[in-house]
């Protein structure tokens, strides 16, 4: 079962075509990158397929189930990362975490043998009872991480997940998205960033004014001298989010 596709997907926000006829899927296993510059549509195809918004026009399916008619199913199922997200401001992470696995239900048992897992891959173990909002951006990522894949979903879509991260605890994610996907899991990982990509991806589609333009296999991106056109005429047209 190929764990996310959409068919010829649309949405517009008034006049503004965010994505027009796109189509993809990914498969167990496989680490797809949604590669374009900011404006492109990759957060607005994450949305769809999570069942935060309705298209317009087009079809999906995630782990076997239709995002449009049972939108909880499939965020219950999956991971969720949004790009720049925050933990709630009010709770410190280990408030979080068992937020987290109250709605995921997770073991208790299992559940203090993640968050160990993960606040020693991240470094973040002394903040557990820090508030949230105490916490600088690196560290609410990495609460953000953890939360993400506490119940250990088997489809996840991730908005830049390296951003504010440093560079060595870059370098133990970028590890564990590549061991998580051997494990048979898929990841839907939304960037701007080239580099990232060539090393992460399995597969790249790069989508462009809401369309997917093209797909390339890892390796050949920054050689790719007719995107790497596309990526600064976007930059110098100021296209936005």
């Amino acid at each position: 079962m190929t764990a996310i596709r959409a068919d010829d997907i649309s949405k517009d926000y008034g006049d503004v075509h965010a994505l027009d006829g796109l189509s993809l899927s990914v498969e167990p296993g496989e680490l797809f990158g949604l590669l374009g510059p900011n404006g492109a549509g990759k957060t607005t195809t994450i949305q769809l397929l999570t069942g935060q918004l309705v298209p317009d026009a087009g079809t999906m399916e995630v782990l076997g189930v239709d995002p449009v008619a049972e939108p909880v199913e499939v965020r219950r199922n999956v991971g969720i990362l949004p790009e720049q997200e925050s933990p709630p401001s009010f709770l410190t992470p280990r408030e979080y975490f068992d937020f987290v696995s109250t709605v995921r239900d997770i073991d208790r048992e299992v559940l203090v043998d993640r968050v160990e897992e993960w606040t020693d891959r991240l470094d973040f173990a002394e903040k557990l009872h820090t508030l949230n909002t105490d916490l600088s951006r690196g560290q609410q990522q990495k609460v953000m991480l953890t939360a993400t894949f506490l119940h250990e979903p088997a489809a996840v879509f991730i908005d830049e997940p390296l951003v504010n991260l440093d560079p060595i605890i870059q370098e133990r994610v970028k590890r564990f998205l590549e061991s998580y996907v051997d494990d048979g899991n898929a990841i839907f990982l939304s960037t701007h960033h080239i580099e990232v990509a060539e090393r992460l991806c399995s597969h790249v589609g790069i989508v462009r004014e809401g369309r997917l333009v093209a797909e390339r296999e890892p390796g050949s991106l920054a050689d790719d001298e007719s995107l790497l056109d596309t990526f600064i005429d976007d930059v110098e047209g100021g296209v936005t989010p």
